[in-house]
């Protein structure tokens, strides 16, 4: 019996980076005209400008145009320089590629996930909830390319020095405040490492799963997410968001990327261009997602979200947390505990920089210093507390 089937050609780095030249192009000029980014504003009274709010808002997401300073872009580049030579060879390898025993082994789960270079691995699969129904196309790596390549590093705040001292900005903490309210608390974070030729893509998707059938649902309940950027972000390698989705309910993807003729590049999306020490504000509910990094430049994106404080109280664990797990009082006090540790530790390294106040712990300040029993109690596996919805 003859098979006239013809196998189709794997699709090379060079083929995915052109067939993403005139839509990347056309991204851009998209993002341009919504008039959401620029320096972080605060009224008199030191609350968020409410021009920021209203943009936010409108679109689902923001641009803090340099909002970290360079110094301590310099410092956060070491950290994550740091964390990748010593990394694990491969998922689960106990040396580095010097020999040396690998990173994070004494902590109670590695901070690192890897996957093959260039690959999606969530789109299509029940990971993290189902919550990435369609696949990116998948390129083929450079033949010489590793077989595995870091993709996310997590817990930042015990890996990090700079990273605990990040999530401690004044000016982060006070943005939040004003888009979820004085008594916000954290979610979890993650950083996403995207080197060139060989970083992942993420499908598209909405974040939050748990509210999704609430009696009180609305535009803000799943929480945000700030990106921290040590890299330039371009439109072959950044996050890419389609504006006002936050507004629409759980979407319909797979229905979305079918009308769109199978193709991943849906029309109204727009990137997140930014320059090192840029900072995006995203919310959970946008549909977004990043296409397989066939540039010439690598992306580094430290994320960590935030969430109102009665989106999570009595809520059940989801996706990275079990589902028995339950955000009571108490698990949501000790998360909340390292956002006061962090500032004070941030105040350590930087006394001449205004210090935010984080109201739930005000008074308690003495109590949360950046020191060794701290470190222990409330830096230790925090990520463990996590509360992700």
């Amino acid at each position: 019996m003859t098979n006239n089937s013809v196998d189709t050609p794997a699709l090379t780095a060079l083929d995915h980076a052109a067939g993403l030249a005139t839509y990347a192009a056309a991204g851009s000029v998209r993002a341009q005209g919504l008039n959401n980014r620029g320096p972080v504003r605060f009224t008199d009274a030191g609350e968020l400008h409410p021009d920021i709010l209203a943009a936010y808002w409108r679109h689902g997401f923001y641009v803090f145009e340099g909002l970290i300073h360079a110094e301590e872009i310099s410092e956060l580049r070491d950290g994550v320089d740091h964390l990748l030579q010593r990394a694990p060879t491969g998922q689960g390898a106990l040396h580095d590629a010097q020999g040396r025993p690998a990173f994070g082994q004494n902590m109670a789960r590695s901070p690192y996930v890897f996957i093959k270079p260039l690959s999606d691995p969530f789109g299509g699969t029940r990971a993290l909830g189902g919550r990435h129904p369609t696949k990116m196309l998948q390129p083929e790596p450079d033949q010489r390319s590793p077989a595995e390549t870091v993709h996310i590093l997590s817990a930042m705040c015990e890996t990090m020095e700079a990273g605990l001292r990040l999530y401690g900005h004044p000016h982060l903490m006070a943005i939040a405040a004003g888009i979820n309210g004085e008594d916000f608390v954290p979610y979890n974070d993650a950083t996403f490492v995207k080197q060139a030729g060989l970083g992942g893509s993420v499908s598209w998707h909405q974040d939050g799963v748990t509210h999704w059938d609430s009696d009180n649902w609305d535009e803000g309940i799943h929480g945000f997410n700030f990106q921290v950027q040590l890299f330039e972000c371009t439109p072959q390698n950044s996050l890419w968001v389609v504006p006002g989705t936050h507004k629409l309910g759980r979407i319909d993807i797979k229905a979305l990327v079918a009308a769109n003729q199978g193709s991943e590049q849906l029309p109204d999306a727009v990137p997140l261009e930014c320059q090192p020490g840029d900072v995006t504000v995203v919310n959970r509910q946008m549909l977004h997602g990043s296409f397989a990094n066939t540039s010439a430049q690598t992306r580094v994106s430290l994320t960590f979200g935030f969430h109102r404080r009665s989106s999570v109280l009595g809520a059940s664990g989801a996706l990275g947390q079990d589902a028995s797990e339950v955000y009571d009082e108490e698990r949501i006090y000790w998360r909340s505990a390292l956002l006061p540790v962090a500032a004070d530790a941030r105040a350590q390294h930087y006394p001449n920089e205004e210090r935010y106040l984080y109201q739930p712990f005000a008074g308690k300040e003495a109590e949360f210093r950046y020191n060794a029993n701290n470190i222990k109690r409330v830096v230790r596996n925090y990520y463990l507390r996590d509360l992700s919805i």
